[in-house]
Parts: C-alpha cells; structure tokens; sequence
C-alpha cells in the first residue's frame, strides 16, 4: 500500500535564497583549524598563489556552515511528531576562494515514506546551489531530515 503524504507540495516549484556571503580568509583559516586541515593551499596564501589561486582556498564542506543560515518554509507535513536531521552530502564543483561572495539557492528536492524495522518514517530532501560572484557553481548541499511518530 502506497501511503499518502500530506504536505505544502507547492514547496517543489519555489527557490529559496540566502546570502551574500563573504568568504574571507580568516573564515577559511578559522574552518581549517577546526577540522585540522594543514594542506598548503588550504593555509598558506603563498602556497595557494603558487598553486594559481587569488588566496587560500577553502575546503569544500565550508559550504556545510553556510547551509545553516538558509531560511526553509515549514512543509505543514502531516505525519510524525519528532524531525531530526538525517544526512547530509556535498558534492564539489569549483574552488572556494577566500575574496569569494557567495549566494544559496534552495529548493524541495523530495518527500518520500519508507518503512523499517523501528516503523515508517517519512525523508524529507533539501538541494542547496551555491554560486560564487561569477555564476560558477561551487557546490552543492544536499540535506535530509527523517520526521517519525
């Protein structure tokens, strides 16, 4: 039996902006330091100009910070009484640079039930593109949340 969602389905047809946002260079180091990243052009300017980038380049999961501060619509989805976050995945496309602005755009990639040994749960799957101040996709977020009664 195939069960019936209720939620805002006009979500699928919107984007969702957020940003600008300006990747400076102590954003990158402050990042760097916090996952321990020690490769040259992700710390040393020199390094990463010798390499043919402007400035240090950021690691691309930088981009899992920025995806916090994206506002999302509420989906007014009928069914469980707990959201939680259930993965995430990013997916790469050009370097970050330090000088870089950036913007987000969101939008509601899938809703969809699936059942397990603890019951149903019902995914909830956003997309994120970032663009830098060129139009160049840098990267892509993709987050799932699980709702469950």
């Amino acid at each position: 039996m195939v069960m019936k969602l209720e939620y805002d389905r006009s979500l699928h047809e919107r984007e969702y902006r957020a940003g600008p946002f300006e990747i400076t260079e102590e954003m990158v180091q402050a990042f760097n330091r916090s996952i321990r990243e020690t490769t040259p052009i992700f710390t040393d300017r020199a390094a990463a100009q010798a390499a043919g980038y402007r400035s240090i380049v950021a690691p691309p999961t930088l981009c899992t910070l920025l995806v916090r501060q994206v506002q999302l619509p509420g989906l007014d989805l009928k069914f469980g009484r707990m959201q939680f976050h259930a993965g995430q995945r990013v997916r790469p496309r050009a370097p970050i640079v330090a000088g870089d602005v950036l913007v987000a755009l969101s939008r509601l990639k899938e809703v969809y039930p699936k059942t397990g040994r603890t019951g149903t749960m019902v995914f909830i799957v956003w997309e994120t593109t970032f663009q830098n101040q060129d139009g160049v996709v840098v990267a892509e977020v993709q987050e799932s949340y699980a709702r469950r009664e």
